[in-house]
């Protein structure tokens, strides 16, 4: 069974390379969130979780889809 700790990182690491693979940076997709550079680069480095609504907003702007995503980390 994979660790909780290993799905945290699989979740930010596809999140950054989801926001990587769009071409956007930390600052653009915060605007688009209407939230602060600040937060998207906690959420990448672990500094900050996020719950299952703004990772679907999340998911919405770097272009990932959500169901993709919750079965990556299933």
């Amino acid at each position: 069974m994979v660790s909780e700790n290993a799905r945290r990182e699989r979740l930010r690491s596809e999140l950054r390379n989801a926001r990587k693979r769009a071409s956007l940076k930390q600052v653009e997709v915060a605007a688009m969130l209407g939230k602060p550079q600040s937060y998207i680069a906690k959420v990448e480095n672990g500094e900050r979780r996020i719950d299952f609504i703004e990772t679907i907003q999340l998911c919405k702007v770097v272009g990932l889809d959500p169901i993709q995503l919750v079965d990556m980390l299933t």
